[in-house]
């Protein structure tokens, strides 16, 4: 089974993972080095690294000191490793396939009764030379391309590892919507105007908007259920391919469809959500809400970027729903990794503006 990784509110992506590495900048020496050893200045150090290398490491290190972080950096290189593996898998066939093909086409060129030799030994000229190098071109892409595909199911069941304590969260997003819902029922106690709305001290919230409120509730009870039973699933059947729980291998597999069904629900759910704020935000800028151009452009560009991907984990998600499968390896790195660059991109722009 293919990764299901179900996408939840931040609060959910910051998980546990034991004890934390100490950051460098709060890091303190536990022994004092060898008085024989030279001592080297932290300064001339850094100084000798290369700007852009230095740079790069510290945005990236910036980027590991959080749980969600981590998951970031593992979605993007698992699923562009699979992309990679499947494009350089690809290429390799079809040159094998053309070499093949030309060697088809001279031996039924040559006489009847000819007898042809194979020899290891690669010929000083001529257009084998070139003939070899490409099987041999191919050979080398077939193997990055298996040690990719290994290196991205490492990370995957990394990521799975990861998710273990995603139920822990689940119960903070369910224990913040009674609060919300504890609070919209104490507002509903307050005296009502005769125009329908309800006015607590200086807040006013008008009626269609209470209505939109128990709406959204509804929606994030749904999707609040929807992960609980698909990390719960997840779970199970993780935690009994290693031996810690008892499903049967039958069990597990019919644990990771139904939890990827549940994830392609709440991915429907949200994408629901995602279209109806577009049109909610189109009708209030018609209506002539002020708004500044640049938190203008930031809305548009997070709804895209919340559009884009859950549009690219819908056909994984209906992908992995199935026993058999929709689509290939190709299309499961290349959808996998629009979610992927767009989370460490805004990682990215997060470490640079700290």
């Amino acid at each position: 089974m293919a990764e299901p990784a179900a996408e939840v509110p931040a609060t959910i992506a910051d998980l546990p993972s034991g004890d934390p590495i100490p950051h460098p900048s709060s890091a303190t020496p536990t022994s004092k080095p060898s008085s024989g050893a030279p001592s080297i200045p932290l300064g001339a150090l850094l100084a000798a690294a290369p700007s852009g290398l230095d740079a790069f490491l510290t945005r990236l290190n910036a980027i590991l000191a959080t749980p969600a972080g981590i998951d970031t950096v593992l979605l993007f290189t698992c699923y562009s490793s699979r992309l990679a593996a499947a494009v350089l898998t690809q290429l390799a066939r079809s040159a094998l396939r053309r070499s093949a093909r030309e060697w088809l086409a001279v031996l039924a060129s040559l006489p009847p009764r000819t007898t042809v030799l194979f020899s290891a030994k690669t010929p000083a000229a001529g257009a084998g030379v070139a003939e070899l190098a490409t099987t041999a071109t191919a050979a080398t892409a077939l193997l990055v391309a298996k040690r990719l595909s290994a290196l991205s199911t490492l990370l995957s069941e990394a990521r799975t590892m990861l998710r273990l304590w995603a139920l822990l969260g689940m119960y903070f997003w369910g224990k913040g919507l009674v609060a919300k819902a504890l609070a919209r029922y104490h507002r509903r106690r307050e005296a009502k105007t005769t125009d329908g709305r309800v006015e607590k001290g200086v807040v006013v919230v008008k009626k269609g908007e209470e209505e939109e409120s128990v709406l959204d509730a509804t929606l994030a009870w749904t999707q609040l259920a929807l992960c609980i039973g698909l990390q719960a699933l997840e779970n199970g059947a993780y935690l009994s391919s290693k031996g810690v729980m008892g499903w049967s291998g039958p069990a597990q597999a019919k644990a990771y469809k139904w939890s990827a069904r549940f994830w392609a629900a709440y991915v429907g759910v949200e994408l629901g959500k995602i279209l109806g704020e577009g049109l909610r935000t189109k009708a209030k800028a018609e209506g002539g809400e002020l708004m500044t151009a640049e938190k203008a452009r930031e809305q548009r560009a997070d709804w895209r970027r919340r559009l884009a991907k859950n549009l690219a984990w819908a056909p994984l998600t209906l992908h992995w729903s199935t026993d058999k499968g929709l689509v290939g390896d190709f299309a499961v790195g290349l959808f996998g990794s629009v979610p992927g660059v767009i989370q460490i991109s805004q990682a990215w722009a997060a470490s640079g503006a700290k």
